[in-house]
């Protein structure tokens, strides 16, 4: 059994450890409230660095070729629900961009401008372009990487954040959490075509393979939804607790599309669903907020970025069980499995 805790003092701010082996790989978690970055190897299953990259990074996706990492940076100050943001210091708009971090040398390269506040991404299938949602703004931003140049903004409702495209890269879902939906966009005119009704407060995406049926949370109604996009409304609709106690945030699917692992916030638990059907098969208290979710590339590992908590949860698939926590100071709001 691994150790519980593993501290992360003795840690340089920047650096990148050792060498991962080869097969291996690391886990990247994003810290919003202390602007770096926690990088995680998988054969010691410990933090092996923390690397600054800017204010508060939250989304974090890679590259086709996993040879470079984007973040989503925002000089937004940080608000929970019910904080009256009149009071709060007045936004940074220069932190505001995509950050591009280089895995070969684990350094951040460039801050690129996206769009105010841009919280969530998610990349074409060719990697040339990022769809940003720009929280408050209402709306979301087509970033073209070759020219590091904003080509489109378009209104999607208020306070946006989950991003997704398609698994056949013709389809970009964006939720809305203010108003309850998920606006649709076509990837070949670029073009918002549909905003659908999900249910309170969405925020996250996981389409199943066909590119149709993609499934939705709706955080303030303790339900998932299994969203049919070509029908513009809900397939199924799974309630996995009390509205208000429960409140699913994350949804990833496993790399068979079979399992779809959904995190609730303050709920504090894991749900281990069948994606075909959206019956439970299990649950894990998995840590303090647990919110982002990262899949080892076999599926066998999930980690949960626990925000208060100031750790990532590793929880075995098979025995539905936290066999370690890894401290990373600094709310930790997403992760990324990457292959070395």
């Amino acid at each position: 059994m691994w150790k519980t805790i593993v501290p992360l003092a003795a840690l340089m701010m920047v650096g990148c450890g050792s060498a991962p082996k080869p097969g291996g790989y690391r886990v990247y978690v994003t810290n919003e409230a202390s602007g770096d970055l926690t990088v995680i190897d998988s054969e010691k299953m410990e933090a092996v660095a923390r690397i600054p990259l800017g204010k508060r990074p939250r989304g974090i996706h890679a590259s086709p070729d996993g040879k470079t990492i984007y973040v989503a940076l925002s000089g937004s100050p940080i608000a929970g629900p019910g904080v009256d943001e009149s009071t709060l210091p007045p936004p940074d708009k220069s932190a505001d961009g995509i950050g591009v971090f280089d895995v070969a040398s684990q350094k951040l390269l460039r801050v690129i401008h996206s769009g105010s506040d841009p919280e969530e991404f998610d990349l074409s299938r060719d990697g040339k372009l990022i769809y940003v949602s720009n929280e408050d703004v209402g709306g979301a931003s087509i970033l073209d990487l070759a020219t590091e140049k904003i080509l489109k903004e378009f209104k999607t409702g208020e306070e946006p954040e989950g991003v997704t495209v398609s698994p056949d890269g013709k389809l970009v879902l964006v939720t809305s959490e203010d108003a309850g939906t998920v606006a649709v966009v076509d990837t070949a005119r670029n073009e918002l075509v549909d905003n659908i009704k999900v249910g309170r407060r969405p925020r996250s995406i996981a389409f199943l393979p066909d590119s149709n049926l993609a499934w939705v949370n709706a955080e303030n109604d303790g339900t998932v939804v299994l969203l049919d996009v070509a029908k513009k409304a809900a397939a199924k609709t799974v309630t996995l607790g009390e509205a208000g106690v429960v409140k699913p945030m994350k949804v990833l699917l496993s790399p068979d599309s079979k399992t779809l692992f959904v995190s609730t916030g303050r709920g504090k638990k894991v749900f281990f669903l069948d994606a075909a059907t959206g019956a439970t098969l299990g649950e894990v208290e998995a840590g303090r907020r647990p919110w982002g979710l990262g899949l080892s590339p076999d599926g066998k590992t999930l980690f949960t970025a626990n925000g208060p908590g100031n750790d990532i949860a590793v929880i075995d698939v098979a025995t539905k069980s936290v066999v370690k926590r890894i401290a990373s100071e600094g709310s930790p709001w997403g992760v990324l499995t990457l292959k070395q």
